[in-house]
């Protein structure tokens, strides 16, 4: 009968481990930063937003199995003193009715040499579309970078609306950079 008892508390233990989020990374905040740059008459322009989270579970030998979230505070974005008090009114992020920006992962391929392919739903003013982002992992002293970039059509999220939405004065491709500091990820 005890050794009934111990493989069930040992199958039991198991099951709790396996439910758990295997491999789930810690993101330091103050180490990471999410960035866009857009051009304004030509010339860039780069902010970035100064308030996220990101739950992030990925084991780099079995990438297929990774989730990704992130939410970002619309109200963050910085650009400057003067613009961040208009990129909170409606027509640019309408921070009133829509405070986070979301990504959520689908899917995530490995590409080979620490890089990966992660495809996803970006939400962002209530507008979601599919994107893909391509991700580069770097490890060093038990830290782990994720760094990349990918572009938006800022147009398809309703962002800069009515006489904004003339490309001339900003253009509607925005690049959005990103590199987060992470602890706990498998080595590559």
């Amino acid at each position: 009968m005890r050794p009934f008892v111990t493989t069930t508390l040992a199958l039991a233990a198991y099951g709790l481990l396996a439910a758990s989020p295997a491999h789930a990374q810690t993101v330091d905040i103050a180490k990471s930063e999410i960035a866009f740059v857009s051009k304004q008459m030509g010339v860039p322009v780069e902010g970035l937003f100064k308030k996220f989270d990101a739950q992030i579970a990925f084991d780099p030998k079995k990438p297929e199995a990774g989730k990704v979230n992130f939410a970002i505070e619309t109200g963050s974005a910085s650009l400057s003193p003067d613009a961040d008090s208009e990129l909170i009114k409606p027509i640019w992020f309408n921070v009133a009715a829509f405070p986070k920006a979301t990504f959520t992962s689908s899917s995530i391929k490995a590409l080979g040499g620490g890089k990966f392919e992660v495809t996803g739903k970006l939400a962002i003013k209530g507008q979601t579309r599919d994107v893909v982002v391509p991700v580069a992992v770097s490890q060093a002293a038990g830290v782990s970078t994720a760094s990349g970039s990918f572009s938006i059509k800022r147009l398809e999220f309703k962002i800069g609306e009515g006489e904004w939405a003339d490309t001339s004065m900003v253009a509607n491709d925005v690049q959005v950079k990103f590199k987060l500091s992470l602890r706990g990820m498998a080595p590559l």
